[in-house]
C-alpha cells in the first residue's frame, strides 16, 4: 500500500500543496494565490488545490501557517484577514476525512531542513527566514523549541537596539531593520526615492554604494541576532532562509562577521552558518515529516 502523506504550505500571498512519500519524494505539486479577502476563501482554495490531489490510502495530511498553530488545530495568522482562532485543523478534518497536523511555517521549516536539507543528521538546529518578515524555528536536543505558548522563535521582536523607535511596536526591532520592509524602507530614505529591498539588492549588485551601505547595515542586525542565538542556544547549524537571506554575501558578509564578533567565542567555533538547500520546499517537506510521524504515533497507540 502506497506511504504517503499530503503537506499544504499555507503563506500570506500563496498557498501550494503536494503529495509527500515517507522517503521525501514528492509529487503533484500545485499552488495558488492566497484569497485577499481572507476568512473561509482560503479554506475554500486549499481544498480545491487538494482535489487535483490523489488522495487514497494517504496517511494524514500537515498544514503550515504563517503565524500561531495551537495544539487544537486552530490557527491565528495576521497576515490572513480574518483568522484570529480559524479552526483550520477541525475544517481539514472533516472535508477530508484525514489525521491533520497544523504547525507555524517556522517550525515547519526547520523540520524540513533537518529531514532532508542543509541540517540532515543534526539534533541542535535553528532554521532562521528573513523575508518580508522574521522567525526561527529551533530544534534542541531533537525536540522542537515550542515555548510556552508556542511562540518561541519570533524573531522579528528581537532587541538589537538600546533605542526604542515607534516602529518596533508593530513589528519588534529586529524586523524593522533587517526584514524586507525595512530594508524598503531604509534605502528608500538613503536613496531619496521609493525602492523595495529587491530593488535595493539590485542596485547593490550594479554598485551602488549606497544601496550596499543599505545592505551592510541590515547584515550586522541580523549579525547581532544570529550571536545571541550561538550564545542562547549553542546550535549545531544555522540555515538561513527566506528572500532576503538570497541577497548572498552582499548581507551575509557583514552579518557573519557580526556574529563572530559578539557570540560567545567557543560556541561560535562550533556552529556552522549555511544556507538552505531546499528553499520553498522546506515547509512542504516538513509538515510532511510532522504528518508522517503523527501518524506513525497513532498507529502504535
Amino acid at each position: 500500500m502506497p506511504d504517503f502523506v499530503l503537506a499544504i504550505d499555507l503563506g500570506g500571498t500563496n498557498i501550494r500543496v503536494a503529495r509527500v512519500s515517507s522517503a521525501g519524494r514528492m509529487s503533484y505539486r500545485f499552488e495558488a494565490a492566497t484569497p485577499p479577502e481572507g476568512g473561509a476563501a482560503v479554506i475554500d482554495t486549499i481544498l480545491k488545490l487538494l482535489e487535483r490531489v490523489p488522495q487514497e490510502n494517504a496517511r494524514a495530511l500537515g498544514v503550515d501557517v504563517p503565524g500561531l498553530a495551537y495544539s487544537n488545530g486552530d490557527v491565528w495568522a495576521p497576515n490572513i484577514k480574518g483568522w484570529k482562532r480559524t479552526p483550520l485543523g477541525k475544517r481539514l478534518t472533516e472535508e477530508l476525512g484525514l489525521p491533520v497536523v497544523v504547525g507555524s511555517d517556522r517550525n515547519a521549516f526547520v523540520v524540513g531542513e533537518t529531514w532532508k536539507g542543509a541540517a540532515r543528521g543534526c539534533s541542535d538546529v535553528v532554521f532562521l527566514a528573513v523575508g518580508t518578515g522574521i522567525g526561527a524555528g529551533i530544534l534542541s536536543g531533537g525536540h522542537l523549541l515550542r515555548g510556552h505558548g508556542g511562540l518561541a522563535g519570533c524573531m522579528g521582536w528581537m532587541a538589537v537596539r538600546d533605542k526604542f523607535l515607534p516602529q518596533y511596536s508593530k513589528s519588534g526591532c529586529l524586523e524593522s531593520h533587517a526584514a524586507g520592509i525595512g530594508i524598503g524602507i531604509a534605502a528608500s530614505r538613503r536613496l531619496k526615492r521609493k525602492v523595495t529591498a529587491q530593488d535595493a539588492y539590485q542596485l547593490a549588485i550594479q554598485g551602488d554604494k549606497r544601496a550596499q551601505e543599505v545592505l551592510r547595515e541590515a547584515g550586522c542586525y541580523l549579525g547581532l541576532a544570529l550571536a545571541n542565538l550561538v550564545s542562547t542556544l549553542n546550535p549545531e547549524i544555522i540555515v538561513l532562509g527566506g528572500g532576503v537571506a538570497e541577497a548572498g554575501e552582499l548581507l551575509l558578509k557583514s552579518a557573519r562577521e557580526t556574529m563572530m564578533l559578539w557570540a560567545q567565542p567557543i560556541a561560535v567555533k562550533q556552529t556552522r552558518l549555511v544556507r538552505s538547500r531546499l528553499g520553498g520546499a522546506a515547509s512542504l517537506l516538513g509538515m510532511a515529516k510532522m504528518a508522517l510521524d503523527h501518524s506513525a504515533i497513532s498507529r502504535l497507540g
